[in-house]
């Protein structure tokens, strides 16, 4: 098994798993763990961090717009349909920089000095992204919204 250092991994997932919590009052379960050879997302919905200083990767993080819409509902309680067709990729871009936010703070307190570009938000099934191939760990976070999967690409 390729070796993937837990110190770049786990600020990504406290960070989810503490915003979850917070803003949202759901706790993420961690599945099962696999090797991919890049971090292409599975799921409906995308959000793309690049990573760069004393680690060099992405992260993406993807959803299926079953979990989308409810987390949408509950950060935005009484949208209509239409208005959460409009707003949802700005709701889940906040979340996603709160995330981000987090996992930046985790990685002071170790010492480490990475920098993080601004969360971009990628939707459908046809679209093509050019990501590094680079040996990155899946990991699926199971919450009672849905399915949080994790693509961690750092070296």
């Amino acid at each position: 098994m390729p070796n993937i250092n837990a110190e770049f991994v786990n600020p990504f997932l406290e960070a989810a798993s503490a915003v979850f919590k917070s803003i949202l009052n759901v706790d993420l379960r961690r599945g099962k763990l696999v090797i991919k050879d890049s971090p292409i997302p599975s799921l409906d919905l995308a959000i793309l961090i690049g990573i760069t200083g004393g680690v060099t990767g992405e992260v993406v993080y993807s959803m299926g717009f079953n979990m989308v819409y409810k987390i949408a509902n509950v950060l935005v309680p009484g949208l209509t349909e239409e208005q959460i067709q409009q707003e949802y990729k700005d709701i889940i871009g906040e979340m996603a920089n709160m995330i981000t936010g987090n996992a930046m703070n985790l990685f002071a307190t170790t010492g480490k000095r990475i920098n993080m570009t601004t969360p971009t938000v990628v939707v459908g099934k046809d679209f093509t992204i050019t990501l590094i191939k680079q040996t990155t760990l899946g990991i699926n976070l199971y919450s009672p919204m849905g399915q949080l999967e994790m693509n961690v690409a750092l070296k």
